[in-house]
């Protein structure tokens, strides 16, 4: 697939964070869409301000661009994120059996993590919209070390390691880019429904017991679904809940090497 029209480019040997840079251009007063690519990060971070480890050959990119709509319509491109992210997956593998999705923005590759996802906000100049980057890491050719994880942690892999394919970051950025595109112009074009309905045909774990935990608190249920929001749903003793953000632990003897992929509603 060709290099979407009209949007940027940039390589970076190195870099504190592919997020960072791009919030320090757009708080110069670019607004996007551009890619930023780095072949490694000394600042790299995750979800909750954890770190993400910076390994060579792993790809660490950051996507800014200007949504139309407000916050709530901008964390839905944690979806449109993690679905190119499957597809690019499956276009430099040609095995979509091995990926799936895990809410809320991790990619999965035979039950372990190989991908995750950070949404950040920045603000331009004074009157400038608010632009919205997307960090992206995928653990390409190495994985980091699974004993620095936190307990229940989704164990993490790599695609050298699992599948002995090897990809050089950009030519990763090269599919990923056009496959984000697609999911976006849907996104706006049709709204969130053939959204969910595409990330939950990837889901892993769907009718599964999962753990969820909150600040103070775990809630134990079967993954449901996903509601219009984004939110996921639960079924617990207490009745169904929804929860639009929290952190998904699996239950421990379920974990394989085999993923789930089932849409249900």
């Amino acid at each position: 697939m060709d290099w979407p029209a009209s949007v940027g480019r940039s390589v970076h040997e190195a870099l504190d964070s592919t997020n960072a840079e791009a919030l320090r251009r757009i708080a110069g007063g670019e607004t996007g869409p551009f890619w930023i690519l780095a072949g490694r990060q000394t600042m790299g971070r995750g979800r909750r301000g954890r770190g993400w480890s910076s390994l060579p050959g792993n790809f660490y990119a950051s996507y800014a661009f200007t949504p139309p709509g407000g916050p709530a319509e901008a964390a839905l491109r944690s979806f449109t994120a993690a679905l190119a992210l499957h597809d690019a997956l499956v276009d430099a593998t040609g095995r979509p059996q091995l990926f799936a999705l895990k809410w809320p923005n991790d990619v999965l590759l035979s039950g372990h993590k190989l991908a995750g996802i950070l949404l950040e906000t920045g603000a331009g100049p004074r009157h400038a919209p608010v632009a919205l980057v997307i960090g992206i890491g995928v653990n390409l050719a190495a994985s980091p070390d699974a004993a620095a994880l936190e307990a229940g942690a989704v164990p993490p892999i790599s695609l050298a390691e699992a599948t002995g394919i090897s990809v050089p970051p950009a030519e990763f950025l090269d599919l990923l880019a056009p496959r984000f595109e697609h999911w976006e112009a849907r996104l706006r074009r049709e709204g969130f429904g053939p959204i969910r309905a595409a990330w939950l045909a990837r889901a892993a774990r769907i009718g599964e017991e999962v753990t969820a935990r909150l600040p103070g608190r775990e809630i134990r249920g079967i993954f449901r679904s996903l509601d219009e929001s984004g939110a996921i749903l639960l079924d617990t003793a207490s009745g169904r809940v929804a929860l639009p953000a929290a952190e998904i632990f699996f239950t421990p003897q379920i974990l394989s090497g085999e993923t789930h992929h089932a849409a249900r509603d």
